[in-house]
């Protein structure tokens, strides 16, 4: 870090000014976590991202190649962030690529153009069938550097001695496009992935130590419960968390009416914006933790499907999924999983992702029951609008 950002202030270093074009916990101030995945190889960069404290991790990937750096998967260019880039440039180079591996993810998307202003070095990679909405806008509008920005595939890719590249669609979802962009790193035998496949740990990531707010919040059963931090609520609000963002609204999970809400808000020592006033919207029922481990398997941290995309954006595109899989499942020298959410990295290799394209296949898929029910009925709703095509795109 840099003698100048180190005496500013923490909050001035993690200001995103840009949050409201996408208004997400934690709003104007990210903190960036930054971790060495493979020593010398490859970095995580890690923000937090959500909806009324249900936050889960988000990554940049930054990776070393022969003549400088990588960015896989952009993040907000906090002060702080960069400074953490710059220590990365002083050693390895400057970064010479960024890509934007997927075509629907604002997360990744609207942070790219500023970031590729603070690289003026690099050239920005995005895959094809960017889109934007509810104006459709050519890429230099978003800010995309018109004289630095690559498309992949269509115009080459980068990297093609040190990287190999594969790509899940185009996927037709009625108002836009999906497509996903996957990396192998050679040298560091990494896979990078961004929303298709995670992998889910039993205990909250680090990244949520400088602020466990989020996971304690979820932990209590009522609002009028304070916010009280042990490892324990820390796992289970963890847990909470992950049925929220698997599945938005998990079968053990009922909302509480109006009159109950309010009987328990406003209690004494949660009086504040940090605990929400005591508002708590949420019921949690007795055995929920088996909606976890139904998630997770018997093997907590191995390489899945998001459920939110098996229900939501692969419902009618299994075939499309199994196949870019075990194309992945080719790539012999892949040795870890770097997906852009939750853990990483995981041990995986190309025999576990054509174990896992065999176990896809071989199970039901996109469920309407259970714990997938409130996905199944926004699918159901998107469905009877038109807003998403019934049959996939050939």
């Amino acid at each position: 870090m840099t003698a100048a950002s180190a005496s500013t202030p923490a909050p001035a270093r993690q200001r995103w000014p840009w949050w409201p074009l996408l208004p997400l916990y934690p709003y104007g101030r990210r903190r960036t976590l930054v971790r060495e995945l493979i020593p010398d190889q490859v970095w995580s960069f890690e923000q937090l991202q959500g909806l009324f404290y249900v936050a889960v991790p988000i990554r940049m990937t930054v990776v070393r190649l022969r003549q400088g750096l990588m960015l896989y998967a952009p993040l907000p260019p906090t002060a702080e962030l960069l400074a953490a880039l710059r220590d990365l440039e002083a050693v390895h180079g400057p970064v010479r690529t960024i890509v934007l591996p997927t075509a629907s993810g604002l997360e990744h998307k609207l942070p790219a153009p500023a970031l590729a202003r603070a690289c003026p070095q690099a050239e920005l990679w995005v895959t094809p069938r960017q889109w934007s909405f509810p104006l459709r806008l050519p890429p230099s509008w978003l800010g995309f550097p018109a004289a630095r920005t690559r498309v992949l595939f269509e115009q080459g890719l980068p990297h093609g001695d040190e990287l190999v590249w594969r790509a899940l669609g185009p996927l037709n979802l009625g108002l836009g496009t999906f497509m996903e962009v996957a990396c192998l790193h050679r040298a560091s035998a990494s896979l990078l992935v961004t929303d298709a496949l995670v992998a889910i740990g039993a205990d909250p990531p680090a990244v949520f130590d400088a602020d466990p707010t989020p996971l304690l919040f979820h932990a209590r059963e009522r609002g009028d419960q304070p916010l009280e931090d042990s490892p324990e609520q820390r796992r289970r609000g963890w847990w909470r968390l992950v049925l929220f963002a698997s599945y938005l609204q998990p079968a053990p999970l009922t909302v509480a009416g109006v009159g109950e809400v309010l009987r328990h808000a406003f209690a004494p020592g949660l009086r504040n914006p940090r605990s929400h006033f005591g508002l708590y919207p949420f019921r949690w029922h007795p055995g929920w933790e088996e909606a976890f481990h139904e998630l997770t398997g018997e093997t907590i941290g191995r390489p899945q499907v998001a459920p939110v995309l098996e229900r939501l954006v692969f419902p009618r595109c299994r075939a499309a999924l199994l196949s870019w899989i075990r194309s992945l499942a080719e790539l012999e020298d892949t040795r870890w999983l770097v997906p852009a959410h939750y853990e990483a990295p995981v041990a995986c290799t190309a025999d576990q992702l054509g174990q896992l394209a065999d176990q896809l296949e071989q199970r039901p898929w996109a469920s309407d029951q259970g714990n997938w029910s409130t996905l199944a009925g926004i699918d159901r709703t998107l469905l009877k609008l038109g807003l998403v095509p019934a049959e996939p795109a050939p």
